[in-house]
């Protein structure tokens, strides 16, 4: 009798064993079930590496599947995020608080008020780059020359819009090619263009190469240009390239703007807290991506340049942590 109650306990001490191994396993596939589509840019660019980062993170260390997706970046990240196409993008700010608020770029279509931001990443550098032989000094100097644009409706290419605007110019005035900045940089190489726009964190890949071949000229945004940028559209702020970025002598007075990484606010809370969380405890694996990532992020400048509402994941997360009240 005491034989059969032991085997019997045996076997109650089994089965549980396995339905807790069982549960266990359950909440393993529901969190592999979650599909994390990163949104970044070019390959060519910075935000290709650190999307790469933040992708490596949500899926080596949080448990989901993850990848990074490489795009024409921010517009159409944005309109990735708004078709649920993808969860995380990085994006700039001017053209986000154009979606937002319904102007600009996006001045044809109803304000999309459902983008969120999840942080701030570190800021892009509007770049005029050309080189000493063009005989470009200026801003001004660009009428009549062919200019690489950025890609057709590209963050670049809205940025660089507004530059023409800010010094009273248009597209009328140049011969405009709408180009990634890597497709520019080649032209330039090749003598196919005589200048090109590259918003980026600094130092850009493209124009380093460019570098080794030629003679490279960033042409300033100063002056009363930089005065209509900060007037009139605050997501822009005066700063410099440091001397000797691209073996340049001098400081360069440009404009820059600020880098965030946008979700939807469908996007649940507790996966936004649980990527937000994420990223700040592996924030050296960001770092590594780029020497950008490792000078600007960080959770001192977490709301820098932060232009829509924050998702209630990640304000979750900095309230927890005691940097939002």
């Amino acid at each position: 009798m005491k034989k059969k109650v032991l085997i019997f306990a045996v076997m109650i001490l089994v089965a549980g064993i396995f339905v807790g191994c069982g549960e266990a396993s359950e909440d393993e596939v529901e969190g592999a079930d979650t599909y994390i589509t990163v949104a970044s840019g070019p390959t060519s660019g910075v935000y290709y590496p650190i999307g790469g980062g933040i992708s490596s993170i949500i899926e080596q260390d949080l448990g989901y599947r993850s990848s990074v997706q490489s795009t024409g970046a921010t517009v159409e990240n944005i309109n990735l995020i708004l078709s649920d196409r993808a969860e995380v993008a990085i994006t700039m700010s001017d053209a986000v608080l154009q979606a937002y608020e319904g102007f600009g770029a996006f001045e044809d279509e109803a304000p999309k008020e459902e983008l969120r931001g999840l942080m701030s990443l570190y800021p892009n550098y509007v770049q005029l780059v050309t080189t000493q032989d063009s005989g470009i000094e200026s801003f001004e100097d660009l009428e009549g020359k062919q200019v690489g644009v950025g890609a057709p409706n590209s963050g670049v290419e809205v940025n660089a819009r507004l530059m023409f605007e800010a010094h009273g110019m248009s597209y009328d005035d140049v011969r405009e090619d709408y180009l990634d900045y890597g497709e520019a940089i080649d032209q330039m190489r090749n003598g196919q263009i005589d200048a090109a726009f590259v918003t980026s964190g600094i130092p850009n890949s493209t124009i380093m190469d460019l570098s080794t071949t030629h003679d490279v000229k960033i042409i300033p945004i100063e002056g009363e240009g930089m005065d209509y940028l900060e007037d009139n559209y605050p997501f822009f702020t005066a700063n410099v390239i440091p001397e000797d970025t691209y073996g340049n002598e001098e400081e360069i007075h440009t404009a820059t703007i600020m880098n965030i990484l946008l979700v939807n606010k469908n996007l649940s809370e507790e996966d936004v807290y649980e990527i937000t969380k994420g990223i700040f405890e592996n924030i050296e694996t960001i770092h590594n991506t780029h020497s950008a990532a490792e000078r600007h992020i960080n959770l001192d400048s977490a709301f820098e340049g932060m232009i829509v509402p924050l998702h209630s994941g990640a304000e979750k997360y900095y309230e927890e942590i005691g940097v939002l009240e």
